[in-house]
């Protein structure tokens, strides 16, 4: 992102330049940071992840040099002086918000870096105020309303069945079979026990009854936008998404896979969404289409799990189907953050402009 260092080395093959030296950054996980062992799971391979992704690195010619996001990132990133980081950290000492620090640290030591800024990964950590902007922007999302408290006032004009998420937590965490709820006894039962275990705020939408896509973004010189629908294995199951038992234990089952989707309207819709939301370099959206063929986004996810197909995360498995490996995903993002980090030292960033979408 931001920050600046001419120190690059030109890849002949590929004609642009890449680092001689690359930070990866990644949660510094402990059980007893976490209010529960399924937020413990959706982190606890953090470094082993870093390591994947260092290997690759390594078959590039560049060092990789990695760091815990912990209490002396700083002092050993000034130490080594990468010139530049890929930045993985989801949380710092188990929470999700707190993982803005991380940008932050890297804005004031000058060093580039991959992914959202403060405010992108700020805003990543508080699915409402997400749900505000896209909304506001013209972006289809389910009606919505966030709880503090499981006996707040429920809105008479919320159609049942309803999705309960937590608001400041991803990863799928209490994404259960249990999290669709068909009355209002059953919903203020799930709201209760989220807030009480979690001690946060509690998001509820209409739950789309359809089909499930997944957008990533991935900039370079343009904004693309890679698009496959999950197709679900789950032929008993009266609902179809996916659930953090699919994320997470799945144990070699394929609860579903991908297929290619494409329509030039969703496109259009992703790249606003990526803009509005302030993310940079990559982005995960997951929208549900009803049965009109309508489009809601449902989730957005700056900073999405990354690595090689093998760790089987979305972007590399999506972007497999049309061709991309995850050196080149690698690729991409470096030339981007070291040429974005240049360019913002000469120019402001532009607000940008949208028209309606129809």
């Amino acid at each position: 992102m931001n920050g600046i260092n001419n120190t690059a080395v030109a890849d002949q093959k590929n004609g642009y330049d890449l680092p001689k030296t690359v930070g990866i950054i990644f949660s510094d996980v402990k059980r007893e940071y976490f209010p529960t062992e399924e937020a413990y799971i959706t982190e606890k391979d953090a470094e082993k992840d870093a390591e994947v992704i260092a290997s690759y690195l390594e078959k590039m010619n560049i060092k990789p040099l990695l760091y815990p996001g912990n209490a002396v990132l700083s002092e050993r990133l000034r130490k080594d002086k990468p010139e530049m980081v890929i930045n993985l950290v989801d949380s710092v000492k188990g929470y999700e918000y707190l993982s803005s620090s991380i940008p932050g640290i890297l804005e004031i030591l000058d060093i580039p870096y991959t992914g959202a800024d403060i405010l992108g990964k700020s805003l990543d950590t508080n699915k409402f105020l997400v749900k505000k902007l896209l909304q506001q922007n013209g972006i289809p999302i389910p009606d919505y309303q966030l709880f503090s408290n499981y006996n707040d006032h429920l809105d008479p004009s919320l159609r049942f069945p309803l999705i309960s998420k937590l608001n400041e937590i991803h990863g799928g965490v209490e994404i259960t079979k249990d999290c669709i709820s068909e009355n209002e006894k059953h919903l203020r039962d799930r709201i209760k026990y989220l807030v009480t275990t979690y001690k946060q705020s509690v998001l509820v939408e209409e739950f789309i009854v359809g089909r499930e896509v997944t957008a990533i973004l991935l900039e370079g010189i343009n904004k693309k936008v890679y698009i496959a629908e999950k197709v679900f294995n789950k032929e008993e199951d009266k609902y179809k998404f996916t659930t953090f038992e699919d994320q997470w234990e799945s144990h070699g089952k394929t609860p579903f896979y991908y297929e290619k989707y494409d329509d030039p309207i969703l496109r259009e819709y992703v790249k606003k969404a990526f803009d509005v939301s302030r993310m940079y370099d990559y982005g995960k959206f997951d929208i549900r289409i009803d049965q009109s063929g309508r489009y809601f986004f449902v989730d957005a996810n700056c900073n999405p799990a990354f690595g090689p197909k093998e760790l089987d995360v979305a972007i590399s498995s999506i972007l497999d189907l049309y061709g991309v490996s995850f050196i080149e995903i690698l690729k991409r993002l470096m030339v981007n953050t070291m040429n974005d980090a240049i360019g913002k030292e000469l120019i402001p960033y532009p607000q940008p402009e949208y028209n309606s979408i129809h």
